[in-house]
């Protein structure tokens, strides 16, 4: 098992993917960041935060309020339920995802899981009690057969 980081160095650790991720987001220098990669960079910069049933601040995320609170400090509103995400927003096929949509997963048999797509088959999502918000690989086994669909607030 990998060790945590001392609390210091994570902050810095943080700091500098949510400064790549920034960097990395834009496609076209000087072009303003979408609200999604706002959002992304958001999400990014809570690696390490540890999960928390109903929380959505950077004391502690589920899954929803992790990607609410990503999508408020990046100037949206998006529900605050995964329940309530799925239902507004429209499917984005799988070709079309962009940084910022969200990826909705079926856990345990029902869609119950949501995290905000990276780019490269990438996401960020706090995956459950006892761990903290992370980065995944969509094309993982777990993970791929999981996906449902993707949407784009």
């Amino acid at each position: 098992m990998i060790s945590q980081p001392a609390h210091s160095v994570r902050r810095v650790v943080t700091l500098l993917l949510v400064l790549l991720a920034a960097a990395g987001c834009s496609s076209t220098p000087g072009k303003p960041q979408s609200v999604g990669e706002r959002a992304a960079s958001v999400a990014l910069g809570q690696v390490g935060v540890p999960y928390r049933y109903g929380g959505s601040s950077p004391s502690g995320f589920d899954c929803s309020g992790l990607v609410h609170y990503s999508y408020a400090t990046a100037g949206k509103n998006v529900p605050r339920t995964t329940a309530g995400q799925w239902a507004q927003l429209a499917p984005v096929p799988n070709r079309d995802l962009r940084t910022g949509d969200l990826l909705f997963f079926n856990i345990a048999g029902k869609m119950s899981h949501v995290g905000v797509y990276l780019g490269d088959g990438r996401f960020v999502h706090a995956p459950s009690t006892g761990r903290t918000v992370s980065i995944e690989n969509l094309g993982s086994d777990y993970y791929r057969k999981a996906f449902i669909r993707a949407g784009r607030p």
